[in-house]
């Protein structure tokens, strides 16, 4: 086995609300930053075994699927290198 570690990036879908980034994004502007938009999101780095790469990203989208993300109203991207 190899170790890797996975990384999950959650983000709110376009058109769902996100209150967080619109106070960030508010706060930005008062301090004089130009934006056309911001989003949040949240980031998963897990790190893991398994016998390849492409095992460690299915066990990743696993994990986000049953719990990190809500696919409801998430997005979500697993990238995967090796430790």
């Amino acid at each position: 086995m190899t170790g890797y570690t996975a990384t999950v990036t959650v983000r709110l879908k376009q058109g769902v609300l996100d209150p967080e980034a619109e106070t960030t994004q508010r706060a930005l502007e008062r301090l004089g930053f130009e934006l056309e938009s911001l989003r949040s999101a949240d980031r998963f780095e897990v790190d893991l075994d398994a016998e390849s790469a492409d095992s460690a990203a299915d066990r990743a989208e696993e994990m986000a699927e049953r719990l990190l993300a809500n696919p409801t109203i998430h997005d979500y991207e697993v990238a995967v290198e090796q430790r």
